[in-house]
């Protein structure tokens, strides 16, 4: 606001003046001063203050006149400034030129007198013409700026701050979101609703920039209108607009304003007219006549409409008080626009005592609290000088509600608290409310400055931290301790590759990341991605080989001393090592170790790398999807890693290390690529010279490197992949294998591990044969080496179980700290049983640097473990008979089959469903699991066997009218494979002959419908099978007689093997003993006899 300031009038000018546009803008309204002999128009003036004081015009008045007077002061007590000639005479000619202007622009009125009625300005009777103040005149009138252009004289030329109305019932409402508004601080709104900015961008032109703020009880609510007297809280203030700046919207249109509300004071909500309400009530007042500011001054002329008064109060006639509270309207203007009008009363605060102790108290303590705030809070020490300030023509003690008013206007408190303090008359209850919410601004300011310090100290401990590392490092350096700390990794680097033999392509690429390195700062993010791949380059061993050892001797020793049996993979290894010798080299081989689990594939490929002296790495492929694993990833991605083979490499420190691939029948294949497909690279001898890894990038030689493979079977190994690897198969052990593996190798390491290896504990040959009889038939070892490890570990529990603690002590630190802390629990008689075996077993818990001693066990201790009391340790027999049949009926016969786990014995049976009669039909029915080839099998052999009754016993009509069904054994497990036709043949014509075959004997073989006995494969593990099951003879296809011979002696041991060329052979060796003339008749009763029968058997 600008100071008030009064100017002279000119007596000698006449007519009406106007305000300048500048003053019309800045909202200040002038107070225009009389001479002081102009005793008449002093006498006017109190005459018409009289007559208005209780009139609504004055009550609405925003000039300094009538305030004056109210408060008992005069009109003329202000200072005089004279205005200079030059500007007196430029009053005088824009006066006339504005009288001018009134005189063309004033219409006509037949409601009021000439002179009197119109827009004009009267001239009084000392030819002095009337001025109306600001740019208020005319508020009610269709030309909103016609009061600005008269009612003062060329010599009021004086500013001044206009007064606040005292009075003001009905103002346009304006909801506040978030925080209430306080009377003595400013706010800046802002207003979307294009109406409301346009009411209150007439409010400012008309002179009349005054709204009530009320807050939104919904925090979450934006509007500018309020449509409910419950959308809002009751008490708000009264606010004057200071200034508005227009605003663009989002469609680049200016319809918002940004407004600058200074409130005050409180005001309560006592009525709510709606934007509906107003439009309603807009009707009658339509047609009433414009007000004039400045009448005549007969005493019938009727003062309309303006809400400021002229500052020739002596012009003006007293209204009449009915007509003039009738017709006067203040918004009228306002109900052209959808906006919220409300009718409000002013509140007052409460009367209280300056000099109560509590409102003294609760200052100082507000006071106090803004102290402690703005020392933490820069922001909060800004607000409170500003106020201090304003208020510095008066003590901040002496207003208390004022002080209240402040605590809550910069407090960041809740919408609800701070509301609760504008509706506080109270002043007492205010200042308690302010104290609380000023309270908890300090409490979030201590919490600030507390995170803040925190922070700073991490800081300030980081910075100095590496302040005090590079001057360390800059003493070093000018000391020559050390040097910097990248020239010394170079200088490493370049150490490093010296000792290796890089190829001249990868040392060209070494070179260049070299000096990209030495020329990169350690903080940029390639710095590491660099170090990280010479790191990678230098630890790869570049001609560096470990001392082969080709000594056949020494190779046979080591695979004896690992493995038992395996007599062809033995020599198929020696054949390697032998080659090798001559050569002076293994590189180019690629072996691929298949057979059941069990069975030492692993074990034996870690027998190959300590026989020839190479260092050993394993990884498995089982479930491998990522083609990084076995490729390497980019050096682009974050964490990238060279891939598994690279890895190896780095781990052995040798060219030429043994690298075993476990599980490659498992590998698997996802949206990352096709691992199987990478391995062709790595495993192909004519390519793996230059294999190139996705993140070394440079050609690596693995050609050195001997790869083996394990595998269980190779059904699933990709064809191509299979083409490059030396398959050597290992089949299952027989019994006597796996009675000198358990006692050789198992047994012993079993009762090591049990803690038993000086104890006189025994487990003999015939507990041994049991378990490998009755409890482990699997082709492995596996299973037969845990049941040996649970014998001894039963052994070892027994033992110690029998022995006291006297013969077995613990060591004498855990004895020690369990007796001392039962010795202090024991001193405290209340202590419960429970609390002290709590505090005895923490004793035991404590840890010690001191490893517990094996204990040794008496010499007086003998425990032997034989067949008899086998079952105490490891239970009851899993298998209680060697064959499922000890003698086999019609139609059961016992077939051979290979599975993952090795061979086993697979019987088939079959059945006649019903009795045979002329009036049957046959059919055949067929369960257990079978896929799809052995489905086929099923009805080739059924067609066949049919084939072979109606050509060698063509009287013997069975399975014309038989109704079969044919069944395999443990149809839980899916059974498929080409090896089956021969013995669901045999089974078919023995249900046929009604002769059963001998239980002794077992067959495989595929068979075609003309009789021929095709090729199978799995010969060795089919044939461990038939030892297992206790069989002596095997038949099998002619065209494995040589995998027949090739078998060891200890598993044809007691077998005896007849190869079949056709199935006649095979008929010949299952029923040697057939009465073919019995064979040759038929199994259907005559019809008449069975009708006979049938008659005497009704007869009986």
């Amino acid at each position: 606001m600008l100071p008030r300031q009064c100017l002279p009038r000119i007596p000698a000018v006449r007519g009406p003046t106007s305000f300048s546009s500048r003053s019309r803008t800045l909202n200040i309204l002038c107070s225009p001063r009389a001479p002081a002999h102009s005793g008449q128009s002093a006498s006017r003036l109190q005459t018409f203050a009289r007559h208005n004081r209780p009139s609504a015009l004055s009550s609405f008045s925003t000039y300094p006149s009538l305030a004056k007077q109210q408060k008992g002061k005069g009109f003329f007590d202000g200072t005089v400034e004279p205005l200079s000639e030059e500007e007196v005479k430029a009053n005088l000619e824009k006066a006339e030129a504005e009288e001018k202007d009134v005189a063309e622009t004033k219409p006509p009125s037949s409601n009021a007198p000439a002179g009197s009625g119109g827009q004009g300005a009267p001239e009084s009777p000392d030819s002095k013409g009337s001025a109306a103040g600001g740019s208020s005149a005319g508020s009610a009138g269709d030309g909103p700026g016609d009061g600005g252009k008269r009612g003062r004289k060329p010599g009021d030329r004086a500013l001044s701050k206009p007064l606040v109305p005292e009075i003001y019932p009905q103002v346009m409402a304006i909801p506040i979101a978030k925080r209430p508004l306080f009377p003595g601080f400013y706010k800046a709104i802002t207003i979307k609703d294009p109406n409301v900015a346009a009411a209150i961008s007439e409010m400012i032109k008309r002179g009349q920039p005054y709204v009530g703020a009320f807050l939104f009880k919904d925090e979450n609510a934006d509007d500018d209108v309020i449509h409910s007297a419950d959308d809002v809280h009751d008490v708000g203030v009264f606010a004057q607009i200071t200034s508005a700046f227009p605003m663009n919207s989002a469609n680049g249109e200016g319809t918002s304003l940004t407004a600058i509300l200074y409130p005050h004071r409180r005001i309560r909500l006592s009525e709510l007219i709606p934007p509906g309400a107003a439009e309603a009530a807009k009707a009658p007042t339509e047609g009433e006549v414009a007000p004039e500011p400045i009448p005549k001054p007969s005493e019938e002329t009727t003062q309309k409409g303006d809400v400021v008064a002229s500052f020739e109060e002596s012009a003006v006639a007293p209204p009449k008080p009915e007509t003039a509270q009738k017709q006067y309207d203040p918004t009228s203007f306002l109900r052209k626009y959808p906006v919220s009008l409300v009718n409000v009363e002013n509140l007052t605060e409460e009367p209280y005592d300056p000099k109560s102790q509590v409102i003294r108290a609760v200052t100082n303590e507000i006071v106090n609290v803004f102290k402690e705030v703005a020392s933490l809070n820069n922001l909060f020490r800004d607000q409170i000088s500003t106020f201090s300030m304003s208020q510095s023509t008066g003590n901040v003690m002496s207003e208390p509600a004022k002080l209240a008013d402040f605590a809550a206007a910069v407090s960041a408190g809740e919408p609800t608290e701070l509301q609760e303090v504008l509706s506080s008359l109270n002043v007492e209850e205010r200042m308690h409310r302010a104290l609380l919410v000023l309270k908890k601004e300090l409490a979030n300011a201590q919490l600030q400055s507390k995170i803040t310090k925190d922070v700073e100290s991490k800081i300030t401990k980081r910075q100095r931290e590496y302040w005090l590392m590079e001057q360390m490092k800059g003493i070093r350096r000018e000391l020559g301790i050390e040097s910097d700390g990248k020239d010394k990794l170079v200088e490493r680097f370049k150490e490093k590759a010296d000792k290796l033999a890089m190829p001249e392509a990868v040392r060209k690429v070494f070179d260049e990341e070299l000096n990209k390195l030495a020329h990169l700062e350690p903080a940029a993010s390639e710095f590491n991605v660099t170090r990280n791949y010479l790191d990678w380059l230098t630890q790869i061993p570049w001609g560096l080989r470990s001392a082969e050892n080709f000594g056949i001797q020494n190779a046979m020793k080591v695979l004896d001393e690992d493995h038992y049996g395996l007599k062809d993979v033995k020599d198929r290894i020696l054949e390697f090592i032998a080659v090798g010798k001559l050569r002076g080299t293994v590189e180019g081989k690629i072996l691929c170790f298949v057979g059941p689990p069990g069975v030492g594939k692993t074990s034996i490929g870690k027998s190959i790398a300590r026989a020839l002296n190479r260092e050993y790495y394993r990884f498995s492929v089982g479930g491998l999807t990522d083609v990084a694993e076995i490729k390497g990833h980019r050096r682009t991605y974050v964490g990238a890693l060279p891939g598994r083979v690279i890895q190896a490499l780095k781990k052995c420190k040798t060219e030429n290390p043994l690298i075993l691939i476990d599980e490659i029948d498992k590998i698997g294949k996802g949206y990352q690529g096709d691992p199987s497909s990478a391995l062709l690279e790595l495993l192909d001898p004519e390519q793996n010279s230059s294999f190139l890894d996705h993140y070394m990038d440079v050609p690596v030689d693995l050609s050195k490197v001997l790869f083996v493979c394990t595998a269980n079977m190779t059904d699933t190994i990709p064809r191509p992949l299979l083409d490059r690897m030396e398959v050597i198969r290992l089949s299952g052990y027989v019994a006597d294998e796996k009675m000198a593996i358990a006692e050789k190798y198992l047994a012993p390491q079993a009762q090591d591990l049990a803690g038993l290896k000086d104890a006189d504990v025994k487990l003999t040959d015939e507990a041994i044969e049991e378990l490998i009889k009755s409890y482990c038939r699997e082709s492995g070892v596996r299973n037969l080496k845990k049941q040996i490890e649970k014998v001894y570990r039963k052994s070892a529990l027994k033992i110690v179980q029998d022995l006291s603690d006297e013969v077995l002590p613990e060591p004498e630190a855990v004895a020690d700290g369990a007796k001392a802390t039962s010795e202090e629990v024991g001193k405290d008689k209340e202590t419960s049983a429970s609390e002290t075996a709590t505090a005895t077993e923490d004793a035991a818990k404590k840890p010690t640097e001191t490893p517990r001693v094996a204990l040794k066990i008496p010499d007086t201790v003998h425990v032997v473990i034989g067949k008899e009391n086998l079952k105490d340790y490891v239970g009851p027999p899993i298998f209680t008979s060697d064959r499922l049949y000890d003698i086999t009926p019609p139609g059961v016969t016992m077939g051979l089959a290979w599975t993952q786990m090795g061979g086993a014995a697979m019987y088939v049976e079959s059945i006649l469903q019903s009795t045979l009669r002329s009036s049957s039909r046959p059919s055949l029915e067929i369960t257990g699991n079978l896929k799809t080839v052995m489905k086929e099998s099923s009805a080739i052999a059924y067609s066949f066997a049919k084939s072979l009754m109606a050509k060698e016993f063509p009287q013997n009509n069975f399975f014309d009218k038989a109704k079969i069904h044919v069944h395999v054994p443990e149809g839980a497990v899916q059974k498929d494979g080409p090896s089956a036709g021969v013995t669901m043949a045999t089974s078919l014509l023995s249900l046929a002959l009604d002769a059963p075959v001998d239980p002794t004997v077992a067959m495989t073989g595929e068979l075609t419908l003309t009789g021929k006995v095709l090729r199978i494969g799995g010969l060795r593990e089919k044939t461990v099978a038939a030892r297992r099951a206790g069989c002596k003879m095997i038949i099998f296809p002619e065209d494995n007689i040589s995998d027949w011979l090739e078998l060891p002696e200890n598993i044809k041991q007691g077998i005896e093997g007849r190869p079949a060329r056709w199935y006649s052979d095979v008929f010949e060796l299952i029923f040697p003993k057939v009465d073919w003339d019995q064979a040759n008749k038929s199994k259907i009763p005559d019809d008449k006899e069975a009708d006979h029968d049938d008659k005497s058997n009704d007869s009986d």
